[in-house]
């Protein structure tokens, strides 16, 4: 989605909520309407009562009374009417709130799936560079000390990484783009190294904290292979998580709107407003079950987590060419009044 038509979502959210505002004022408007048809029928009846009491004398007071009451009725029955139309537009304005809600939380997964596709690109790529190979191949201080130039230089060109490790085959970490404290540690034991080196093939982390690197991230894995094609060891980066937050903070809601991006689980990986990452978990809505549950896009109206009724955007990851995703998905929110 361009800028323009970003700016064209955002004018046509902030339009249905004035259209919703001056609707709801509509209503207000014909519960008076109602209110005042209810005491004019009260007044109607009181008034039959006292000419039925006057008896002959009281036999005009009557037709005004039958005209008063005629009048009451004829104004409820239009006033219904009325609040049926209110209500129907606010209905309408709802739907097309919702669908433009499911919109942007397509265009929102979608871009994240963009931008992890293309890092996944860049593992693989990055792992078939001669430095790279040549540490793994002729472990020696230079060799070691090239490779980590390289990364470095990788770090500073490419900006959304935080670091990246080369991994021997035993498990230990023998060069790093940034933070040199980290060679020498052994990482045997991790998932991401154990799954790397097992499959062979790339590996993909959820999101987490990584204690290495002091902040939210994924981790892309590669074999390194040799020229006979042996796995010599692991390409390892690590993802600065930063970059899918401002995703986020450019998606166009309102002041009172909510975004989330969620894992497979449920659990909050992101959202606009930085709280419940990794803590909060939002499997009860019924739009992250829809999501992750086989209706990948779509709307729904619902009780939101903090006690107020919300219209629901969602939509679960389809990934992008290679890179299949890790079962996120996007939601968005929107308070209905």
């Amino acid at each position: 989605m361009s800028e323009r038509e970003a700016n064209q979502q955002q004018s046509i959210s902030i339009l249905l909520n004035q259209l919703k505002a001056a609707n709801k004022e509509m209503g207000q408007v014909a519960k008076t309407i109602d209110g005042i048809a209810k005491q004019a029928n009260l007044l109607a009846l009181n008034s039959a009562i006292e000419a039925a009491r006057a008896g002959d004398a009281g036999r005009g007071f009557s037709v005004v009374a039958d005209e008063i009451k005629r009048f009451a009725d004829q104004s409820r029955i239009s006033n219904q009417d009325s609040y049926q139309l209110i209500q129907n537009i606010q209905t309408r304005a709802n739907d097309i709130m919702a669908v433009r809600l499911a919109d942007l939380a397509y265009d929102t997964i979608d871009k994240v799936d963009r931008n992890l596709f293309e890092r996944n690109c860049d593992v693989q790529a990055w792992s078939t560079f001669m430095k790279i190979r040549q540490c793994l191949a002729e472990p020696s201080q230079d060799t070691q000390q090239s490779a980590s130039e390289l990364m470095k230089k990788i770090v500073d060109i490419y900006e959304v990484y935080y670091d990246l490790f080369l991994v021997d085959r035993s498990g230990k970490i023998v060069a790093a783009g940034v933070d040199q404290t980290q060679i020498g540690h052994d990482v045997s034991q991790r998932e991401w190294f154990k799954q790397t080196m097992q499959e062979e093939e790339v590996y993909v982390s959820d999101m987490y904290f990584s204690k290495s690197v002091g902040g939210y991230t994924v981790s892309y894995s590669c074999p390194v292979y040799s020229n006979s094609g042996e796995a010599l060891g692991v390409f390892t980066t690590r993802f600065n998580w930063d970059y899918v937050l401002d995703i986020l903070d450019s998606a166009k809601v309102s002041d009172d709107g909510l975004i989330y991006l969620v894992n497979s689980q449920g659990v909050v990986i992101a959202s606009r407003s930085r709280e419940g990452t990794l803590t909060d978990n939002l499997s009860s809505l019924s739009a992250v079950k829809n999501a992750s549950g086989g209706s990948t896009y779509g709307y729904i109206l619902e009780q939101g987590n903090i006690g107020v009724k919300m219209l629901y955007g969602y939509a679960h990851t389809r990934g992008y060419n290679a890179y299949s995703g890790k079962g996120w998905s996007a939601i968005v929110a929107e308070p209905s009044e």
